[in-house]
């Protein structure tokens, strides 16, 4: 049992290492970060979105969004399309599963917003459809992603690609990058900023 508990634990920390170590996805989580804080400052919004355990991400970063996340400030907007039973149950009757994310963005996005697509493969078909109503309507868009990216790294105006294929590491890693991406938001609208 030790040896499973300190294996399992030893390939987190080694899929965090090499997201350390890599000085061009370390550039990408700064650059997702300022494309947020300016989405901000322009009173816009993000809008978040994933499947199974990446639809409890996207609604974890938005709840440390809109309450807080280190510290007490004014609400910041931030939505995850995975939490309204009725829209997902409506739009995935009438319309396909397909559709459950991209019909919302239609309703609830507007241009200068910004929609995270949150996939482990990057190829879940309603966040490509997503991605592509987020283009039309000028959202821009931002895939969390693991493996080799999918199809939405090939679609999205920044892609994280999270360097593993083991899903459970994946999805720990991308929790890691919202909790930094929360914290810089905050700290870069209503703190002191962040150094470095």
């Amino acid at each position: 049992m030790k040896n499973y508990l300190h294996n399992e634990i030893s390939a987190s920390i080694e899929t965090k290492q090499r997201i350390l170590e890599d000085e061009a996805l370390l550039d990408t989580i700064a650059k997702t970060a300022a494309a947020c804080v300016e989405v901000y400052n322009k009173g816009c919004k993000t809008l978040l979105a994933g499947n199974g355990g990446s639809a409890a991400d996207a609604q974890h970063i938005a709840a440390e969004l809109v309450g807080r996340y280190g510290f007490d400030r004014p609400s910041i907007p931030s939505l995850a399309l995975t939490t309204d039973t009725s829209n997902l149950t409506a739009i995935g009757n009438d319309y396909g599963y397909d559709r459950v994310f991209s019909r919302q963005l239609e309703g609830m996005g507007q241009e200068g917003d910004l929609f995270f697509g949150i996939s482990t493969s990057g190829n879940s078909q309603n966040i490509v459809n997503a991605f592509e109503s987020a283009k039309a309507k000028g959202i821009t868009t931002v895939a969390l992603v693991g493996r080799d990216g999918g199809k939405m790294a090939q679609m999205a105006d920044i892609a994280i690609i999270v360097p593993s294929d083991a899903t459970p590491r994946i999805q720990e890693s991308h929790i890691l990058i919202g909790h930094i991406l929360c914290d810089i938001i905050e700290k870069e609208l209503f703190g002191n900023g962040v150094s470095g």
